[in-house]
């Protein structure tokens, strides 16, 4: 069974017309299904043109929380072995879904999709900035994507045993999984400017993807081995303070110039406490994390659901 989940934020233009097409391209592909949009807590008429149509499952979110909130939402609640995801904008095409579904045939637990021709007249100030964040992720994440930003993808819905949706994880969600063994390919899809509104991202969504890169980077490396960044981060510190004391001390016997006239003790001090400081910082860390075991988190409200 393929479950399509939608997520939506004032969206109420795009509704019917990707539904409709949503319903005509899964009937083509001959498996059963079923489409399940998430009303992200929108402020305009999006959930009552959702209840209007058929077949569908809905979840109204109490208040925006976020895509990565009501993909989270979508794909819990989804009763398929298969999950699609895109969103609601229209950007996306139904109609590419069948290659995304052929391609996951192949052996694949995710397979996403690689909008080749977004922002061909805009080079220096969107495609190069998407190149060079692609770039940055697939280095840190070792997960080989040209559009980690896509959410047009398929998935096996085993992959998101243990996952729990948080932040803005959505835009890495494929290289998140990648790196706790999923196999992950790209294929290429089509790409088409929104329709209706405006797009909802802007040039915060650029350092948001580099703060998401960040964190991910630390904690799939330090997330249950906190003491060795915080342990290293400690030694440096100490290390530099040591290094300022041999200055000083050299200062002292090979000038002839006293520590109270150079800003070195001020230094040593700065740097032997803030080492030993971030010692401790990890040595509290590991004790929240040891014997923590982390239930599951929902970060979302639902406020109402139809099934029709």
């Amino acid at each position: 069974m393929i479950s399509v989940v939608v997520p939506f934020f004032n969206e109420e233009e795009s509704v019917r017309e990707l539904h409709a097409r949503l319903f005509l391209t899964l009937r083509k592909v001959g498996k059963p299904f079923e489409i399940i949009f998430v009303d992200d807590g929108s402020r305009d008429g999006t959930f009552e043109e959702i209840k209007k149509l058929a077949p569908v499952r809905a979840f109204r979110l109490r208040v925006n929380s976020g895509q990565t909130a009501a993909f989270g939402c979508g794909i819990r609640e989804a009763r398929g072995d298969i999950i699609v995801t895109l969103d609601g904008d229209l950007e996306n095409q139904p109609e590419d879904i069948p290659h995304l579904l052929e391609k996951l045939g192949k052996g694949y637990d995710v397979v996403a999709g690689w909008r080749k021709n977004r922002w061909s007249g805009e080079f220096f100030t969107r495609r190069m900035p998407s190149i060079l964040a692609n770039s940055l992720i697939s280095r840190i994440t070792g997960v080989r994507l040209h559009d980690h930003g896509s959410n047009l993808r398929v998935y096996k819905k085993q992959v998101f045993d243990g996952v729990e949706f948080r932040g803005e994880m959505h835009r890495m969600l494929a290289a998140y999984l990648g790196l706790h063994g999923a196999k992950v390919t790209e294929i290429p899809v089509s790409y088409v400017p929104r329709k209706f509104g405006k797009s909802k991202y802007g040039l915060s969504r650029t350092f948001k993807v580099l703060l998401d890169v960040l964190s991910l980077h630390f904690f799939r490396k330090y997330a249950t081995r906190p003491m060795h960044f915080f342990g290293y981060a400690g030694f440096i510190s100490m290390g530099l303070g040591f290094l300022a004391f041999l200055w000083a001390l050299y200062l002292r016997i090979g000038e002839g110039i006293h520590f109270i006239r150079t800003p070195l003790p001020l230094v040593i001090a700065i740097f032997i406490v803030v080492g030993f400081q971030f010692i401790l910082m990890g040595l509290l860390a590991e004790i929240l994390t040891r014997p923590r075991q982390e239930g599951r988190i929902h970060v979302y409200d639902i406020s109402e659901q139809v099934e029709r």
